[in-house]
């Protein structure tokens, strides 16, 4: 089975979108997903995107993704990726999809004279552990990612709730 890369068009939105659906029934988290075609569709193809994706198929069957963003190390003084999601199907799992999508994003940063390719995993995720553990990549220790959004974030901004497109039922800023 052969298995290819490429970038997403915009008329992979609902693909994308179904992916990240289908992601989050994975990590239980299902309930959170606010995003629609049209919100994918101009952040990855409008007039300035951030943020890219890249489309897994095997033999022809939409089998995977990996969404992404550049980051920037003040340390290295090099930008890096940002590799905000990647999903495999069930049914592609095991057949090299996953590996192939993050090789990919590994050339590109080679390449490009990146100084990393980074991301985040649910602790308890030990399939997806063992997987990033197998490409040669460490946990970092002695980190914690830290986030305020919602009405935790109109807060800090000074700024209505409204305005900082809090979700409905979003009281607390967390996720």
């Amino acid at each position: 089975m052969s298995v290819s890369i490429r970038s997403a068009v915009p008329s992979d939105a609902a693909l994308i979108l179904a992916f990240v659906r289908e992601l989050a029934d994975y990590e239980k988290l299902a309930h959170e997903v606010v995003a629609d075609e049209a919100a994918l569709t101009d952040a990855l193809f409008g007039s300035n995107p951030r943020v890219f994706c890249d489309i897994a198929e095997q033999d022809g069957a939409p089998a995977g993704f990996a969404l992404w963003f550049h980051t920037f190390s003040t340390f290295e003084g090099r930008h890096g990726i940002h590799l905000e999601d990647l999903f495999v199907r069930p049914r592609f799992r095991g057949a090299g999809v996953g590996r192939a999508l993050v090789e990919r994003l590994a050339r590109r940063c080679v390449d490009e004279g990146l100084a990393r390719l980074e991301w985040s995993v649910l602790k308890w995720n030990a399939p997806a552990i063992s997987f990033y553990e197998s490409l040669g990549a460490v946990a970092m220790d002695g980190w914690t990612v830290y986030r305020t959004h919602g009405a935790a974030l109109a807060r800090l901004s000074g700024q209505a709730a409204s305005r900082a497109g809090r979700r409905a039922g979003d009281e607390d800023g967390t996720r």
